[in-house]
């Protein structure tokens, strides 16, 4: 009997950045990384099913370093950032966080971040996989504007679950109650400020804190493991099964650059009738006024848990491929497995009947909207 292949390593180096939370995260028991933004984002620690049932019943402590800022700072900072998406920012308020998808010339989606407003001349742009620093610094450059663009050092640590605010306001005192959905404030932590925002890649409820001093990561940690030790506080990281229940798209993953936000269910962050100066608006009214030509949906797959996707599964109605399958699991509290798919014009219709092609055969799937609903 042949022996088994050996399971391929991550081979970890400067190219695949560490964080100040990174120590704590692998005595945590880590069972596995990704590579996010050139840097290590842990994949499970229990198992994922485990972290599922703990994150909907408790509250975890996530390092998500890998959420890098893109500092837009000098007297163009809001024009250069309105450049970059078709989300209206002009009644953007000091303290807001703005989910905004930001687009190329030709309306194709580069980034889907957050956008911090710090201060009239200056934003932090908390992006997911993808070089966007980059690009910032082209469109500075070729534009000719007054901006500084950097990438400051802060890595994020994210307290996410129903007993978030409780953990929270045990670092943070009681303030940390009054932030509002997507606002966030300037707190204290060993006598050094952190902003501190209600937001995170979860559904679960939960605050992302912005570390800026390396050498706070361990002791913020630790003050979350000690305090929250009677919530059954435990580590955790962004969850498969729970952001698929909960529609949260993971860039690269179910969106990319070959698409727009109109095909990503991102319609109502894009302003095109305004008088915006994103650079990609034009070709956004276009899409718009020709229709888009696929949509993201819900799948609700026939059979046990599924495969681990990792390419895309065909989806077929008889035998003409009309899209794909990106992320897919079994999710204990709906019964059912799920899945996204990214399907063509005229096949996404709720209740339509699809056959998907996993590499463990073909499973029936019926549309539905997102997020997903109890049945």
């Amino acid at each position: 009997m042949p022996s088994p292949t050996p399971r391929p390593i991550l081979a970890i180096s400067r190219r695949t950045r560490s964080t100040p939370f990174t120590p704590r995260v692998e005595a945590s028991g880590v069972q596995g990384y990704t590579v996010y933004n050139h840097m290590l984002l842990p994949t499970a620690f229990r198992s994922v099913e485990a972290d599922y049932q703990h994150l909907k019943t408790h509250v975890q402590v996530w390092d998500v370093g890998c959420e890098r800022q893109v500092e837009v700072k000098g007297p163009d900072a809001a024009r250069l950032v309105q450049m970059m998406t078709p989300r209206d920012l002009s009644k953007a308020k000091i303290g807001q966080c703005l989910y905004a998808p930001l687009v190329d010339a030709d309306g194709m989606l580069l980034n889907d971040p957050v956008i911090l407003k710090l201060a009239e001349d200056r934003f932090w742009i908390s992006v997911a996989d993808s070089d966007v620093l980059l690009w910032t610094k082209g469109l500075a450059f070729g534009r000719g504007l007054d901006v500084v663009v950097s990438e400051p050092d802060v890595w994020p640590l994210a307290i996410q679950g129903p007993k978030a605010e409780v953990l929270a306001s045990r670092i943070f005192g009681e303030e940390v109650r009054g932030i509002g959905f997507f606002r966030f404030r300037t707190l204290t932590f060993h006598g050094h400020p952190l902003i501190v925002a209600r937001s995170g890649w979860s559904k679960q409820g939960g605050f992302e804190i912005y570390l800026d001093r390396a050498d706070l990561g361990l002791p913020l940690w630790d003050a979350c493991m000690t305090a929250g030790a009677d919530l059954d506080v435990g580590p955790g990281c962004p969850n498969l099964i729970e952001r698929i229940e909960s529609g949260l798209l993971s860039y690269g993953n179910d969106m990319t650059i070959a698409n727009n936000p109109l095909e990503c269910g991102l319609d109502k962050y894009c302003q095109l009738d305004s008088a915006t100066s994103c650079i990609g608006r034009d070709a956004l009214r276009r899409i718009a006024a020709e229709g888009a030509a696929r949509k993201i949906m819900g799948l609700r797959l026939e059979g046990g848990a599924p495969p681990a996707c990792v390419a895309p599964w065909p989806v077929r109605v008889e035998d003409k491929k009309v899209g794909i399958v990106t992320s897919a699991a079994y999710s204990p509290d709906f019964g059912a497995s799920l899945a996204f798919a990214m399907l063509e014009r005229g096949h996404w219709e709720p209740g339509g009947v699809v056959v998907v092609e996993t590499p463990a055969g073909l499973r029936r799937g019926v549309i539905s909207p997102l997020p997903f609903a109890r049945s």
